[in-house]
């Protein structure tokens, strides 16, 4: 018997991708640019496990059974790292040997806070840590099958994500722009604002909006190219203000073309739009862009803030959306935030509006991290000598 276990980070996309140019393979109509967020915080785990003893092929996701050979996407993942293995003279044990794999998101999954591209990338990344391939950009080109964004989230930092132009999707790999070292005090904080699973499915969504939309080739052709260019730069002189200014502004794009689709697409709702007011009434009265949101496909909002700002944010966030549960450990997660006093953030001004109370549901603070890694044999989700999940 022969296991591996990982652990793969999230990423939020800061150049949207959105809309594929070939279904089957999953290639997109644009290039795209994400930050990698700590996998302490957001990640998914999981373990795969050989046997010669094994019958079928089985999954468990969150503890659930997953379909195995009727799901397309799973099956082009499993077949692309193999055919990798053989092709790299990987041998540990023979190729016919049948798996068990169980996968654990620790974040909500289909709620629009990227929870299948940590799950593609985590299978991706574990199967070739368990037929020994080293990371390369084929394997990128594998975890794009399984789920777009997931080609991003085997790097960590800053990371691009190339269309490509061959029919074969061959050169429609990910790229790490910079590692998060460049610049560690990107920060993020996640309001969730719903973590139910979204009723717009984002494959459906792309597909309608790549059909429908008479704005979406305009952004592609004419927009992001400028847009990647442009945010590369600030990434890499480390200039927050030109980084926000196109995350915000790519963010709305993409809810544009969600509601030029049709029928419509609407992902945001009253409490999204109330955070994106609260962000810009905020970076005015702080005299500076000190804050931005991005949305992907569901009401959530992700909160680019550098280190030295987040208390302030914070606390402003708690003033302007109060909330019973803010005494509670269990409403603001991740990484400890320093406390700043209230009173402060009222009298300077930061705070224009107070909306209703509870309207979020809790936050979480989290920053720029590193991609996957593997973790001991202890750490499986299978149960030594069955397996099964945990």
């Amino acid at each position: 018997m022969f296991s591996a276990t990982c652990v793969a980070p999230v990423n939020m996309a800061l150049v949207k991708y959105w809309g594929k140019r070939n279904e089957e393979l999953i290639l997109p109509i644009n290039d795209s640019i994400s930050m990698t967020l700590d996998a302490n915080e957001m990640s998914a785990k999981t373990t795969v496990c050989a046997s010669e003893s094994f019958k079928e092929n089985r999954m468990w996701l969150n503890g659930d059974v997953v379909p195995f050979e009727e799901n397309a996407r799973l099956m082009r993942c499993l077949e692309g790292v193999q055919r990798l293995a053989l092709a790299n003279g990987a041998q540990r044990f023979p190729l016919s040997w049948k798996l068990h794999i169980a996968s654990y998101n620790n974040f909500p999954t289909a709620a629009g806070l990227a929870s299948s591209a940590a799950g593609y990338a985590c299978l991706v990344y574990t199967l070739a840590r368990l037929y020994e391939i080293p990371m390369n950009e084929e394997l990128t080109t594998i975890a794009r099958q399984g789920s777009g964004s997931a080609c991003r989230s085997l790097y960590g930092g800053f990371v691009q994500w190339h269309r490509g132009t061959t029919e074969d999707g061959r050169d429609s790999i990910a790229e790490q722009l910079v590692p998060a070292e460049h610049w560690p005090e990107m920060h993020m904080l996640i309001l969730v604002v719903n973590d139910a699973r979204k009723k717009t499915a984002s494959t459906k969504g792309m597909q309608l909006a790549v059909n429908t939309s008479t704005l979406i080739q305009h952004r592609a052709k004419e927009i992001v190219p400028q847009r990647i260019k442009e945010l590369k730069s600030a990434i890499q002189s480390r200039d927050f203000k030109t980084f926000a200014e196109i995350t915000m502004k790519e963010s709305n794009q993409l809810h544009a073309i969600a509601l030029d689709t049709y029928p419509p697409c609407v992902y945001m709702n009253d409490v999204s739009h109330a955070i994106v007011n609260f962000v810009h009434d905020y970076n005015e009265s702080v005299g500076s862009l000190q804050a931005a949101y991005t949305f992907d496909a569901g009401p959530n909002a992700c909160l680019y803030v550098l280190a030295e700002n987040v208390p302030k944010l914070l606390a402003a966030i708690q003033l302007a959306f109060p909330n019973d549960s803010q005494q509670s450990v269990e409403y603001v997660k991740g990484i400890p935030v320093p406390p700043v006093e209230t009173e402060k953030c009222n009298t300077n001004g930061s705070v224009g509006h107070v909306y209703s109370k509870n309207m979020l549901k809790y936050i979480i603070h989290t920053k720029i991290g590193n991609g996957p890694h593997q973790l001991s044999d202890e750490k499986s989700l299978l149960i030594d000598g069955l397996p099964l999940p945990k």
